[in-house]
């Protein structure tokens, strides 16, 4: 199933989702004492609608063209205008029992609309307005259910797969923005949405921890750092390519990098919290000789319907759930390894794998972690 990539789920599975979904939702009004909630934010009605409806238009907003309106007693609405309702119909909520609440384009009154559905009572809205509460939906997010569980294993398995082919056909001349394209076209050709371009090339990869393409030229060293979403997960990966040997300082940068990203994933278990997967970096850093690099970048941490719900951080209250995404990322100057795993019954399951790349292998406490390797060519 995974290898198909014209795979989709059952329309009868995402919406038992879907009905799960409402289900949270209606138990989080009652708890709250909230008459109806508004959802906005593209995170949120990907989730609610099991990854089946995307009003995103403009791609840098956090919302759409459409919300949703979810009242206490489950009746559930979709906010849009006129000129976006016809297409909102046919392809997004066509396999969903949301009715349409459509306003004129030019007036577009979403407080109007609705008051008019339900009245005057608490209003709870998962964005700011003059008229609601803002509540956050991150909660309910991050707790992955068996059907979103499948979608991102097919959802990995087919990002990794653009990065090891297109990587393994780089070659030194390739232009940052060049790279981007052919990447772009990969991805799209699977109906994944790139969302993170972070792709450089030689000095550039050795500057900048965060190196978005610019006029850089490939000679010898390229990374792709890219993430990429599809029913609304978001998937993070890092892959990297030197042509001819590798500086010793490189190489030792790498595995010190390995060892940090396995001691990592061996701490990411059920209810240990942002702060103390912090310290974990931070020791695992101070044990390959690099002491304080957890400071110069955040090392990553719960990933899901964002491309990280929240970071590994000095004092974090987060906590891990039993079953739930994580993207971590450490790195050194010039050095990084990503993936995107997952956290099921107590065991890593690594979405990303590259098996035909380079990878190391670091055991704690007889379990192996497999980080991504620098491909030499």
């Amino acid at each position: 199933m995974i290898d198909r990539v014209d795979w989709k789920p059952q329309p009868s599975v995402l919406q038992a989702e879907a009905a799960a979904k409402r289900a949270q939702i209606l138990a989080l009004l009652q708890e709250r004492g909230f008459d109806a909630v508004l959802i906005s934010r593209h995170e949120n009605i990907a989730w609610a609608t099991a990854g089946m409806v995307d009003v995103r238009v403009p791609m840098l907003r956090e919302t759409g063209v459409g919300s949703l309106l979810i009242t206490k007693h489950g009746e559930a609405f979709y906010l849009t205008t006129n000129n976006e309702a016809p297409r909102l119909a046919d392809e997004e909520f066509c396999q969903l029992d949301y009715k349409p609440l459509v306003e004129p384009w030019y007036a577009n009154d979403i407080e109007g609309a609705v008051h008019r559905t339900v009245g005057n009572g608490r209003i709870a809205s998962d964005t700011p307005t003059s008229f609601a509460t803002v509540v956050s939906l991150q909660p309910l997010r991050l707790e992955l259910l068996e059907s979103e569980v499948q979608r991102y294993r097919w959802l990995g398995h087919h990002v990794a797969n653009s990065a090891s082919t297109l990587l393994q056909e780089l070659k030194p001349g390739m232009g940052e923005m060049m790279i981007e394209g052919m990447l772009a076209e990969r991805l799209f050709s699977r109906h994944i949405i790139p969302s993170v371009y972070l792709t450089a090339v030689d000095n550039r990869v050795r500057s900048y921890r965060h190196a978005v393409p610019r006029n850089g030229v490939l000679d010898r060293f390229g990374m792709l750092n890219f993430c990429a979403r599809r029913w609304g997960l978001s998937v993070s990966i890092t892959r990297l390519v030197h042509f001819g040997a590798m500086p010793a300082e490189l190489d030792e940068k790498f595995h010190a990098v390995a060892s940090v990203n396995a001691k990592l994933l061996a701490a990411t278990r059920a209810g240990a919290s942002s702060d103390a997967l912090f310290q974990v970096a931070a020791d695992a850093y101070a044990a390959a000789g690099f002491t304080g690099e957890e400071r110069m970048h955040h090392q990553g941490g719960a990933t899901g319907y964002l491309e990280r719900e929240w970071v590994a951080r000095p004092g974090g209250a987060e906590h891990v759930s039993k079953s739930q995404a994580f993207a971590w990322n450490p790195s050194l100057q010039g050095a990084k390894i990503e993936d995107t795993v997952l956290l099921l019954d107590g065991s890593i399951e690594r979405l990303t794998g590259t098996p035909d790349l380079p990878e190391v292998t670091t055991t704690i406490s007889g379990i192996p972690y497999q980080s991504a390797g620098v491909l030499i060519r």
